[in-house]
């Protein structure tokens, strides 16, 4: 785990003091740059040491087999994993041939800083070699928002003392070496050298190489150019074989001068595209960079941000660490989904290879609803990434004896790439999931192009799923059995709330857009009786109620399960399922992420509030949050039920999940969901914002903690914004036309706001909300704000 504070608190950097070779790996992935496109794992410029090596390309992956002790009908048969590509970051540095290795000689200082603004990692270093000689190394490393297959790196070198002969080499290198990243050898096997050589080729400043992979068939080209600067002569040379290939640069410095060198990368991949094209793709990839040049890819780079931080900043007082976490947060949300293009946005980002490079319904409903609000054209793309799964989710469907569409669990092309099947077979509230990003995006946007061209057709898919997976018993109640909800440990059972909710909300939207777009259904096959037939499913869907002891029951059944024993279940035993059965887990009130909790967010129009704080204060004491999809969901609804300080700490646990380890997993890559989380820890919970019927309505309310709260949310081609205060809130409207009007709802009373004035609203007294929350015993949250603060 990092310590605690590892970066100092700054409100737009991340800032590393020193080098901590205990956290390199952490310190890669927290300090990771991407595009949606490319993503760079923050190595060092010479490559070692390193805690894992890192470049990815969205969607460019591996088929791998899926191991099984016992292999059942409809077990997928194939995985897909994340290939670590052609690494382009490298730039060795020989002073006196002695190469610059932070682990020789004697490193005198080293910073690195993550620019949220300006989105480049800067570097400095001061370094004694093992000969005596000292040089000072400043790099900046950005991946291009505005050119998407593009990276930079600036690098100088200025010598202190001298002169200095300088050899600087920078490669493109195929098939690094990688740590082991399984245990099962056939997978090993496939994941080791994967990519085969196709061509290389050197021109006097750079190079290019080009491979493809041994089963999946992708072809994927990189490509580097460089600009050098120096006071006096220097060589050049490029070399290159099938995995590498170098540029090498000589020079002489005296004290005080510098070698400049700047670094154009560029990338492409495809499963279709010829050699020559994919040559050609990165070659013009690099003249566009070029012609920029450094300065104008920086400035491109800023003005990207500005806008997009214009959009979707929050302003936290009160806690300064947090300010600094939810930017964190949402710069690597952005990084993840902004030119993703079409592609996924994985539960990694491209940040590292953790979880295979796949994602999960965390992007639906952790990340998109983040993006609807300050980035809706990612949304777009990524729904459209949706639909271009549609026939392997419908296949799926069919070979599991259903209609419809089932999405997979996990994925990168779309086929599903679980081999654990009470969640890769399970879990249907994935469809549920996907509908919902769908409404909420058409919602917010009122793009009814999209929702005609892709968005009827998901709907209309995923409602056949529930309308084939469920069934009404004899006294008419609609059931949905045998389903693994969020919760993990509560897998394979009957009537899980969280799905039977979704599940309704996903009928009733479907018939709805039916009604609307008539023609589109007819083509789609959808009859009246079908349609007829979701809204009876919705209305007479069961949601499980223990009236004897009046909370909700997570699944059919959960309040007669037995306890499990937390007394006696030690520390290091977390998190359970890599120390106990599941057999084990599977039949005990135990209950790994927020699951009744997060449907009491997601769908809060179907209980009342004595309903919800009941139902928290019951499932609050079995979560053991061994997800880190968990904490951000705890704070809304402790939010909501009048618990705001409990909620103050679930939200940090939420936003430094990776700034401090939290997890002890961040070395395979951030958790996007968490630092989505963050957001909605903030706007869901202390700013109330909730939109279940189509139009927003807010119940802010602070914590003791916080002095204020500010945020923007895109709404219908307006941007609101909304300031909230220990005892009112502001309601103002950004980039409207002068007659817009927006009408919400403010701790239950409308409110008309204009862009002419501002409306502020007082804060009602919040009401005692009862006895305080009981975690579990020994899961109190893991962060709480420290003493000396006040």
């Amino acid at each position: 785990m990092i310590r605690e504070r590892a970066y100092p608190v700054e409100p737009w950097h991340v800032r590393e003091t020193r080098l901590d070779m205990d956290v390199l790996a952490q310190s890669e992935s927290v300090f990771a740059l991407s595009n949606g496109h490319v993503g760079l794992r923050g190595n060092l410029d010479e490559g070692e040491p390193h805690g894992l090596p890192g470049t990815y390309l969205n969607s460019f992956y591996e088929l791998r087999p899926l191991p099984y002790a016992e292999a059942g009908f409809g077990f997928p048969e194939s995985g897909q994993t994340v290939v670590n590509v052609t690494n382009g970051k490298l730039i060795r540095l020989l002073v006196d041939d002695e190469p610059l290795d932070v682990r020789y000689g004697e490193l005198l200082a080293h910073e690195r800083v993550l620019d949220l603004r300006a989105g480049t990692l800067h570097r400095e270093l001061h370094w004694r070699s093992p000969a005596g000689r000292e040089i000072k190394v400043r790099s900046t490393r950005l991946v291009s928002f505005t050119q998407r297959a593009v990276a930079a790196i600036d690098y100088e070198v200025e010598a202190v003392d001298g002169p200095l002969r300088l050899i600087l080499q920078s490669e493109l290198v195929a098939n690094e070496a990688l740590p082991a990243q399984s245990r099962d050898p056939r997978v090993a096997a496939v994941l080791e050298s994967p990519l085969q050589a196709e061509e290389e080729l050197t021109t006097a400043d750079g190079g290019l190489l080009i491979h493809r992979t041994k089963v999946s068939g992708l072809r994927v080209a990189a490509a580097m150019e460089h600009e050098v600067y120096a006071p006096g002569r220097t060589t050049s040379q490029s070399e290159g074989y099938e995995d590498w290939v170098r540029t090498t640069i000589g020079c002489v410095l005296r004290p005080g001068e510098t070698l400049r060198v700047v670094k154009y990368l560029a990338y492409g991949w495809s499963s279709r595209r010829s050699l020559p094209a994919m040559r050609d793709q990165v070659e013009a990839a690099l003249t566009g960079a070029r012609l920029d040049g450094w300065d104008g890819l920086r400035r491109e780079q800023r003005e990207y941000l500005d806008e997009f931080w214009d959009a979707a900043d929050v302003v936290v007082e009160g806690d300064p660490e947090i300010q600094q976490a939810v930017r964190f947060g949402m710069f690597h949300v952005l990084q993840a989904g902004s030119r993703a293009e079409r592609r996924p946005i994985a539960a990694k980002g491209l940040t590292g290879p953790g979880y295979d490079g796949h994602a999960f319904w965390d992007t639906e409903m952790f990340v998109l609803p983040v993006l609807t609000y300050t980035q809706p054209a990612a949304v777009r793309d990524a729904l459209h990434w949706r639909h271009g799964t549609l026939a392997a989710a419908q296949e799926r469907a069919r070979t599991l004896n259903l209609e419809g569409a089932a999405f997979p669990w996990r994925t990168i092309e779309g086929p599903e790439s679980s081999g654990y099947w009470p969640a890769g077979t399970a879990a249907f509230h994935i469809a549920a999931g996907v509908a919902d990003a769908l409404r909420r995006y058409v919602q917010v946007t009122q793009d009814t192009d999209l929702e005609r061209e892709i968005g009827l057709e998901l709907l209309v898919e995923t409602a056949r799923l529930w309308r084939s997976l469920g069934h009404h018993d004899r006294h008419g109640q609609f059931h949905i059995d045998g389903v693994t909800g969020p919760d993990e440990y509560t897998a394979v059972k009957n009537d899980n709330i969280y799905t039977n909710l979704m599940a309704q909300r996903n009928l009733i939207s479907a018939a709805e857009a039916v009604m609307r777009y008539r023609d589109e259904a007819f083509h789609l096959g959808v009859t009246d009786e079908e349609a007829a037939a979701w809204r009876d499913a919705a209305a007479s869907m069961h949601i499980p109620y223990d009236e004897e002891i009046d909370v909700h029951e997570q699944v059919e059944g959960f309040t007669r399960l037995q306890e499990w024993d937390f007394a006696h279940t030690p520390p290091e035993k977390y998190p359970l399922l890599l120390h106990y059965p599941y057999f084990d887990l599977y039949r005990k009130q135990v209950v790994k992420q927020a699951d009744l909790v997060l449907a009491m967010h997601w769908r809060g129009d179907a209980f009342t509030p004595e309903q919800k704080l009941r139902n928290f204060l019951y499932y609050e004491r079995r979560t053991v949050r061994d997800s880190s999809l968990s904490a951000c969901t705890q704070a809304v609804l402790a939010a909501e039920v009048g618990h705001p300080e409990l909620a103050h700490v679930y939200l940090r646990e939420a936003a430094l999940m990776d700034l401090h380890d939290l997890n002890e997993n961040t070395r395979d890559g951030v958790h996007m969901a968490s630092l989505a989380g963050a957001w909605i820890a903030l706007v869901a919970g202390f700013g109330g914002l909730r939109d279940h019927d189509g139009n927003l309505s807010f119940a802010p309310r602070l914590s003791s903690r916080l002095e204020r709260l500010e945020f923007s949310l895109q709404w219908r081609g307006m941007r609101l914004r909304v300031d909230v205060r220990p005892h009112q809130t502001t309601y103002a409207l950004r980039h409207g036309d002068p007659g817009d009007m927006l009408e919400l709802r403010h701790h239950g009373e409308p409110v008309r706001v204009t862009c002419e004035e501002p409306v502020t609203m007082p804060i009602p007294a919040a009401e005692v909300s009862g006895p305080a929350p009981e975690q579990a015993p020994g899961r109190a949250p893991l962060l709480r704000l420290p003493e000396s603060e006040p």
